[in-house]
């Protein structure tokens, strides 16, 4: 664990974050190193530098021009994450990172390594707009939506301490990217959809990600999610669900009295029709509030209602934030819950917890930085 990183005392800087590489299409690329003055070709150049070898050094960029390389990389590769603090976990192998943008504005991303894969939880906004009562970054209120190199970036900066071998485990590959961190991502659509597409676009125009290997959560925004749909990305949409009736979830997640449980799930099936991936239901379990054994069968009666094969359930352990009247299910409770869905022929999967000792909620960093 390390203590805060020391910032510059310059005075934020208000407005949209500066023009960044990731914000534009490879044409809109070439466009800005024309009006740079530049050959085009040269924008090919800049995209393999920061997507295939993770690099923003001008010093690193010795096939271009010394001057060539220090104008492109002021007007197109700005700074845009500053590391606040960084804590860990998990022997090395979870890493939270709380950064702070060019305004200012603090957001966090969280690194988890497992055997088989590297996972980056990713935020899409300053804060969240949504108010779940029972979520930390819920209870900051929104700040601001993220630009998608401010989204982009967490990435190339996780993916490059992978490749350096600075987590624990020694040199690897990051694999997975969920959208799960601060913010509501389809509340930001146009700049999570632009992030998504270099996540996914092949190098050097993207990171090389499989789309599969990228999950877009929600809690629900239903023309959004028919929206994705139509997006002709194959990412797995992941449903914040949390109760399985719209009096509960009402309360849990206000933004249902706008779509009701029964209108989110009928979007999650059609997006499941339209892309083919299975759908995830998230479902934070908490003590005595949405973990009845009732609520599991209504669940799963509601569920397979809509067929068969085009949903998976992950009850996730609640990590709770200091101070909060919410907490996790008892364990008997928890298995009584997965054991419903099961026997009804719910795939479900209890989701791995990690960081519960180093503040792990998405917003805590940032809520104890702010008070």
């Amino acid at each position: 664990m390390t203590g805060p990183i020391p910032l510059t005392m310059t005075a934020p800087r208000r407005g949209k974050p500066p023009r960044h590489l990731a914000d534009l299409s490879t044409d809109e690329l070439r466009a800005a190193v024309a009006e740079l003055g530049e050959q085009e070709f040269r924008a090919r150049q800049l995209q393999t530098h920061y997507f295939t070898h993770l690099e923003t050094d001008p010093a690193a960029m010795t096939d271009l021009p010394t001057r060539s390389r220090e104008r492109l990389t002021e007007a197109l590769l700005p700074s845009l994450l500053e590391p606040v603090r960084t804590l860990t976990a998990d022997r090395g192998t979870t890493v939270k990172t709380l950064w702070r943008l060019h305004d200012g504005v603090k957001v966090e991303s969280v690194l988890m390594r497992y055997p088989d894969r590297a996972t980056l939880c990713v935020s899409s906004q300053a804060g969240c707009g949504m108010a779940c009562p029972f979520c930390a970054t819920g209870q900051l209120g929104l700040t601001r939506n993220l630009s998608a190199g401010e989204i982009v970036e967490q990435v190339r900066q996780a993916a490059r301490a992978m490749v350096r071998g600075e987590i624990a485990g020694g040199p690897g590959r990051l694999s997975n990217l969920v959208f799960m961190g601060m913010g509501e991502p389809l509340a930001n659509y146009k700049a999570v959809l632009a992030a998504v597409r270099r996540f996914v676009g092949p190098q050097p125009d993207g990171f090389g990600v499989s789309a599969r290997n990228v999950t877009v959560s929600t809690v629900g925004l239903v023309p959004a999610i028919d929206r994705l749909a139509g997006e002709g990305l194959p990412v797995t949409l992941a449903l914040s669900l949390h109760a399985p009736d719209d009096e509960l979830r009402s309360e849990l997640v206000p933004i249902n009295t706008r779509w009701t449980v029964d209108e989110a799930l009928d979007a999650a099936r059609r997006y499941f029709e339209a892309t083919g991936r299975r759908v995830s239901i998230e479902y934070a379990l908490i003590r005595d509030m949405n973990d009845h054994a009732w609520r599991a069968d209504l669940l799963a009666r509601k569920l397979n209602e809509r067929g068969r094969g085009w949903v998976h359930v992950n009850p996730i352990p609640l990590n709770p934030t200091p101070g909060s009247i919410w907490t996790a299910s008892d364990p008997g409770v928890e298995a009584e819950f997965v054991t419903r869905l099961r026997v009804a022929g719910i795939p479900t999967t209890i989701r791995d917890t990690r960081g519960s000792d180093i503040d792990g909620a998405c917003g805590q960093l940032a809520a104890e930085e702010a008070s």
